[in-house]
């Protein structure tokens, strides 16, 4: 090409920010539109409680964090992973640390000053933001005319490729609301369902009198454990929060994957809570066991074993009077809580979602083959990944990913 090509990055995500970085510094000409009146929103909520950019974790085990995706992803992380997220994120005057879990994050713990950073780059670069337009999503969508529904009415802009980074469809105040996938389809992409992922599920229902009284307080110092009828097992310590109706919490998020799936397939899934996972299932009948005189249970439990507050209440949910009374099935309760599950929480309560276009109808570079000059990237491809920084970082390297693809089809790479 003799000047210049033009680039149209729809949405304002970290993925859509980072194919606009890769591509004006490339020399294209790059336009981003949004919906919403500023980007980054959901990337500035995540800062709230510490921006967690990526994990330090090794590659090896990071890349199998994406489960059955592993193998899309994994050349887009090699290019651009955790070391390199780290090492961009310094260039912007950002450091970072590991923390105690091995988590990524700026030492400052804020979202706001990178991104004030980032979009200071990408203006000098000459990156050119248009505010609350909304791709119309129509046939024009093929590089040449695009459409923008806008305040002052719908607007037409050219471009020679396409970048959309549109999110998933959690957080829809956000700017992530999934009305993209049935414009997709009805133009050949082949989109999966947006299903929610790292969501809290409602259960086979509290008590009143627990719910009222443990709702909103933590499951800490636990262990739960899954196996689906896939034979696919879940097994790890952390801690997580009883709701109203169920459960939710960085510890449940992990395994919500295979609960979703398991209650899509068979209409409920029973996760097993340990309350000591620190003491093995002899030592925790031993002191059940151990005569306790005039004491009630309640102080029996809490002088023995520490169990009190909401680690006792979940005990009584769950067995009996009779049964609370028995010690060997109060020890194999204590240490195997079973907590029926019914129902994921609704889509944009997620922090995530799973689906979204699949691979199949992309090519290696990420260009939808119904759509020539079309690239797709971020949480709008059909993955999905715990917390932990691997949500981020995966989003940011397809995004590199995209936009590597828009520069080779356009000559510029």
């Amino acid at each position: 090409m003799t000047s210049s090509p033009t680039v149209a990055v729809i949405g304002g995500g970290p993925a859509g920010l980072m194919a606009a970085e890769i591509l004006s510094a490339a020399g294209a000409k790059v336009h981003l539109y949004d919906a919403m009146p500023s980007v980054g929103r959901k990337f500035l909520l995540a800062g709230r409680g510490g921006l967690n950019l990526t994990h330090s974790e090794p590659f090896e085990a990071f890349v199998g964090r994406f489960g059955e995706r592993r193998a899309e992803l994994e050349p887009m992380l090699a290019a651009f992973g955790p070391a390199q997220l780290r090492e961009w994120a310094a260039g912007l005057g950002i450091e970072t640390f590991v923390g105690s879990s091995g988590r990524v994050f700026p030492t400052d713990m804020k979202a706001a000053p990178l991104l004030r950073a980032w979009l200071h780059r990408l203006r000098e670069a000459g990156v050119q933001f248009h505010m609350r337009h909304r791709w119309t999503g129509d046939a024009a969508v093929s590089p040449g005319v695009l459409r923008f529904d806008t305040p002052a009415g719908e607007v037409e802009a050219s471009a020679d490729a396409v970048v959309l980074a549109l999110g998933g469809a959690s957080w829809a105040r956000l700017g992530s609301d999934g009305a993209w996938a049935p414009r997709l389809q009805a133009q050949g992409v082949a989109v999966a369902a947006l299903q929610p992922a790292n969501c809290g599920f409602d259960s086979s229902g509290w008590s009143a009198h627990f719910s009222e009284r443990f709702a909103g307080q933590p499951f800490k110092s636990v262990a739960v454990s899954f196996t689906d009828s896939r034979g696919r097992h879940f097994a790890r310590k952390g801690e997580f929060v009883a709701t109203a109706g169920g459960i939710e919490g960085s510890l449940v998020y992990a395994v919500s994957a295979l609960l979703r799936d398991e209650i899509a397939a068979n209409g409920s899934a029973t996760l097993l809570l340990d309350l000591l996972p620190d003491r093995s299932a002899e030592q925790v009948l031993a002191a059940v066991r151990h005569p306790r005189g005039a004491r009630s249970l309640g102080s029996h439990l809490k002088s023995r074993l520490g169990l009190e507050g909401i680690k006792a209440g979940v005990l009584y949910e769950v067995l009996s009077r009779e049964a609370m009374h028995d010690p060997l099935q109060l020890a194999q309760a204590i240490k195997a809580v079973p907590l029926r599950l019914l129902a994921a929480r609704p889509i944009d309560e997620a922090i995530s979602t799973a689906g979204g276009v699949r691979f199949e109808a992309l090519d290696a570079q990420l260009m939808a083959s119904a759509l020539p000059g079309v690239f797709v990237a971020g949480e709008m491809l059909d993955w999905e990944a715990p917390t932990g920084g691997y949500l981020l970082t995966a989003s940011m390297a397809s995004g590199v990913a995209a936009a590597r693809g828009v520069l080779a089809r356009l000559g510029l790479s």
